[in-house]
């Protein structure tokens, strides 16, 4: 008996070890990162203007931009000029689970902060803050959630449009909501005339439309429905590599070398987004503030 009670003393004693260790290593990116020299930045194929690929497959864009700096920030706190850069396309219902799998250390897209993802993950100082609106044909204007009545209206899966627009066909509106795995192919599916409305951030929309030069077949609505502030992700567990992008940002946003990135992305002959004031006050004022769905008035 005693010799039993001994192996179980010494089960319980290694999973407790184990546990400790497993909880070290899950916070200890930034020495995983000295060790190998390498920093995976998680990026999207199609959020224009903040992180999508080139015509040559390299992801590019303002949030990219930024999530650099926060690489050169690393590199001389860690003297480490050697760190080398790794990319991820991750989707939209793919970014948390693949972020806390440790796929990658930072995602670097059009995220939005909201108190559902907060209690998974951590976000950076907000770096822009869109709208949720309605894309649809010019002979198709959206004013009010009843112009929304019976339209098929396309959803990016995993996004807060789609959690906000099942919520208002459940309560709300009648909707024929097709969900669809990423931007590029609800937009596609607009395109075609499969459906007749795709919800999604103003800035998202405005990217896609200008990317293949059909910004004058389509419109945004007037009608806005939620308040939409990103950040650069990260694990919650990450609070040292969640600081030096904070500073990162901070830097950028009192030096005005945001303002410059920001001109670099949104404004050109295709795009242009002028800066609203809710993001100026988000680089005048850093925040952490979450998201808003105003036409439920709660947060996202």
């Amino acid at each position: 008996m005693a010799s039993l009670r001994f192996g179980r003393l010494a089960v319980i004693t290694l999973l407790a070890a184990c546990g400790v260790a497993s909880a070290q290593t899950a916070g200890d990116t930034i020495s995983r990162i000295k060790s190998t020299k390498t920093i995976t930045l998680g990026v999207r194929e199609a959020a224009r203007p903040f992180s999508y690929l080139d015509e040559n497959k390299r992801p590019v864009g303002y949030s990219v931009d930024l999530c650099l700096a926060a690489v050169e920030e690393l590199k001389r706190e860690l003297k480490l000029p050697e760190l080398q850069v790794q990319y991820k396309v991750v989707s939209g219902a793919e970014r948390i689970p693949k972020l806390l799998a440790r796929e990658i250390d930072l995602e670097c897209g059009s995220t939005t902060n909201t108190k559902a993802r907060q209690e998974q993950v951590a976000f950076s100082y907000t770096m822009f803050v869109a709208q949720m609106r309605v894309l649809t044909p010019k002979d198709t204007p959206v004013t009010s959630l009843k112009d929304l009545d019976g339209l098929p209206l396309a959803l990016s899966k995993g996004t807060t449009s789609e959690k906000l627009f099942t919520r208002l066909a459940e309560t709300e509106v009648q909707l024929k909501l097709q969900v669809f795995p990423n931007n590029n192919e609800a937009y596609a599916a607009l395109k075609a005339g499969k459906v007749r409305a795709f919800a999604q951030d103003d800035s998202l929309l405005q990217g896609l439309a200008s990317a293949d030069g059909s910004a004058d077949k389509f419109q945004l609505s007037t009608l806005a429905l939620s308040v939409e502030p990103y950040g650069v992700m990260v694990r919650k567990e990450d609070k040292a590599l969640l600081a030096t992008v904070d500073r990162t940002l901070g830097r950028l946003y009192a030096s005005g070398e945001a303002d410059t990135l920001y001109r670099k992305w949104f404004v050109g002959d295709k795009l242009a987004i002028r800066m609203s004031r809710m993001t100026r006050d988000s680089i005048v004022r850093p925040n952490k503030e979450a998201g808003v769905a105003m036409v439920l008035g709660y947060q996202l």
